[in-house]
């Protein structure tokens, strides 16, 4: 035993003066305490993080779903199919089709100096869409950066546009139950998070009223759309339905409603298609 020197370091432990004994004591609870702090802090950004999330869909703010218990009245807004739009004050839409089919599969709204394209994609039950989108477009992105911002964490992606000119857009995603709807903003809206324009755009996203329908759609497959439907021509479409069901007949006035189309929206060969709304004051229209 006394060849390994296992004696001798025990003899050196017992004969250690009392400070020294004291200053590891005292070292270990500072490491202990530096351990916790250390917790405590990464427990502090886990919860700021889950606040950064946009929390209180359905609840307290939209984007909303038809089925939600506190879904503002939409009977004013513009049926696109897959979602409802909100009426805005000088706002110009453009809706986007598939050059081939001419199949609605997205819009774009204009107000002032801002831009907001809309999609509605079909998710998973279970789980929300957006985490793996968001990670999918930073992959391919090397220029594309995370922020947490008024929609939860969003995607802030330089663009290159006609002319060799690079614009900076902001991406934002909303899980909903069974959809995601994605919104990109350019102009403004993109860079000035204090701009009047841009709060305008985010509420204005975030009254938007989604329905996804009971059509099998795979997650990330478009929800299908048709062209917009005035609420006008809407209620008379209802009214139409009621008094088919009690027995009238004569809906000739009817036959330009569109019908939401069934399966799956093709995303190739897409193609902007300016849209006239010969009704709703709240729009400007698009010749």
């Amino acid at each position: 035993m006394g060849l390994f020197g296992f004696g001798k370091k025990k003899h050196q432990r017992e004969d250690q003066p009392a400070e020294r004994v004291d200053e590891d004591r005292k070292a270990a609870e500072a490491a202990n305490a530096a351990a916790r702090a250390d917790s405590a802090i990464a427990e502090t950004a886990d919860a700021a993080g889950a606040e950064a999330a946009y929390a209180g869909r359905g609840e307290e703010r939209g984007p909303w779903d038809v089925a939600d218990e506190a879904v503002p009245d939409y009977d004013d807004y513009l049926d696109l199919g897959s979602y409802y739009l909100p009426y805005l004050q000088g706002l110009e839409l453009r809706v986007k089709a598939n050059r081939a089919t001419r199949a609605v599969i997205g819009s774009t709204i204009t107000y002032r100096g801002s831009s907001l394209e809309i999609e509605a994609y079909a998710a998973p039950k279970t789980l929300g869409l957006w985490d793996d989108v968001r990670a999918d477009l930073l992959k391919a992105n090397e220029a594309a950066t995370e922020r947490e911002g008024t929609f939860g964490t969003e995607l802030m992606l330089p663009v290159q546009v006609r002319g060799g000119k690079t614009v900076i857009t902001r991406i934002v995603g909303v899980d909903g139950p069974r959809w995601m709807l994605r919104g990109i903003f350019s102009g403004v809206a993109a860079n000035d998070p204090d701009a009047e324009e841009t709060h305008a755009l985010d509420q204005y996203f975030s009254d938007i009223v989604v329905e996804r329908g009971e059509e099998p759609l795979a997650p990330r497959d478009l929800i299908p759309m048709h062209p917009p439907v005035a609420p006008a021509e809407r209620k008379a479409a209802r009214a139409a339905t009621e008094a088919e069901a009690e027995g009238a007949s004569g809906k000739e006035h009817l036959k330009d409603v569109p019908e939401r189309p069934q399966g799956p929206l093709s995303q190739d060969q897409e193609t902007q298609v300016k849209t006239t709304l010969s009704r709703g004051p709240m729009f400007s229209e698009v010749r």
